[in-house]
């Protein structure tokens, strides 16, 4: 492999790699690595983002006397091992296999458990997952700008009536008949055509991103969330089209009208350029079908039998939820946001939705990330002191 470029990180933070896990070289960015015996927290990134999507809060997290690890996870950026051939075995991209990931991680550094496990959109999944499975490791957990439902029910009192029939959700032909046909984002990001798509953006990756991420950030002021009432076409039509797609466009096409003035681009602080050009080389080298192969797995239908084995259990450790007020993300499925808080998190300390940010929470509004992940920390009695 070709020697690759330093990441533009902040003093405090170093790359390494771990070798041999899960069967994965994993890349990762590590804060408060100085001093041993500190308390480890874990944090996972989404979609489309690396573990470089935490640098502005891992510094503060290490300066309170944590050791902060963060990795690229399972198909993304400098992490290695995993196929992204679209015709390959999605079974590694499933989320219990993620959480092996994670396990394997923390354990390779030493640690049998950490004070909590951190994730960022797709990353609050595999977050919720690791909480969920193994409650002894991962101690207590923050879900970031994707609430968590809990687990897939099992069929129920079924013994002496008729075989349900198996029959595919409605709302997708709904959708594409609207009078303004739609299409939903996780089964575009399904299809096969997605990652060229992105990949070879005709306006190149570096602007396909800085449009995507504008678009879903609070800088787009059209983004003002407000919950759905039903899993139906005329309902999920109100989200943008970031969420709920145009049927004949492709995403680069989404979002190329919302490309941001080259004065809002050059005045951006939360991700100027020179900090999207990391991105934008690493998803040039890369692609995107890596991630895009967690969507898959949802969208599949193939791996609910075995989350189902967890079927009426719930997060049971201290939990919180933090995401952008901006943040249609919260509000994408509806009534989730609501389950989390009454069944699926029954130690949920804090929600906090926080005003100027929208989907890239901890980007746009590091500083109150990082002062609420601490304050969740203190209560849920994961305070190290000053390391």
């Amino acid at each position: 492999m070709p020697a690759l470029p330093d990441i533009p990180l902040p003093a405090a933070i170093r790359s390494r790699f771990v070798e041999d896990i899960n069967g994965l070289r994993i890349h990762v960015l590590e804060a408060g690595f100085e001093t041993k015996g500190r308390p480890c927290l874990l944090l996972l990134h989404g979609f489309p983002e690396l573990a470089y999507s935490w640098r502005k809060v891992m510094p503060a997290l290490a300066a309170a006397g944590y050791h902060v690890i963060a990795p690229d996870q399972r198909g993304y950026g400098r992490t290695t091992g995993w196929d992204a051939d679209y015709d390959g075995d999605l079974a590694p991209f499933r989320l219990t296999n993620l959480v092996r990931d994670a396990l394997g991680l923390v354990s390779a550094f030493g640690y049998r458990s950490v004070d909590a496990v951190i994730g960022h959109d797709f990353g609050s999944s595999v977050a919720a997952w690791c909480a969920l499975v193994r409650p002894d490791v991962f101690r207590s957990v923050a879900l970031m700008s994707a609430p968590f439902a809990g687990p897939p029910p099992l069929p129920f009192d079924t013994a002496d009536k008729p075989a349900a029939p198996k029959r595919d959700d409605p709302v997708h032909r709904r959708l594409a008949a609207l009078p303004r046909p739609r299409k939903h984002y996780q089964w575009y990001y399904s299809t096969r055509e997605a990652n060229a798509d992105m990949h070879h953006a005709s306006q190149g990756v570096h602007d396909f991103l800085r449009g995507y991420y504008h678009h879903k950030s609070a800088d787009w002021k059209a983004n003002e969330p407000t919950p759905l009432q039903s899993w139906t076409a005329g309902e999920l039509a109100n989200l943008p089209t970031y969420y709920v797609m145009d049927l004949a466009k492709n995403m680069a096409e989404t979002v190329a009208p919302e490309m941001p003035s080259k004065e809002a681009i050059a005045a951006n602080t939360w991700l100027p350029d020179r900090e999207l050009a990391f991105y934008s080389a690493e998803y040039e080298r890369t692609g995107f079908q890596g991630g895009l192969q967690w969507y898959r797995c949802g969208t599949s239908g193939a791996f609910i039998p075995e989350l189902q084995t967890w079927s009426g259990r719930s997060i049971d450790v201290p939990s919180c939820f933090i995401a952008g007020k901006q943040d249609w993300g919260t509000y994408q499925r509806p009534g989730v946001f609501e389950a989390m808080q009454k069944t699926a998190c029954t130690n949920m300390t804090g929600v906090h939705l926080i005003d100027g940010a929208g989907h890239w929470v901890q980007q746009e509004q590091p500083d109150e990330v990082s002062r609420l992940l601490l304050e969740f920390l203190r209560q849920a009695g994961r305070d190290p002191g000053c390391g």
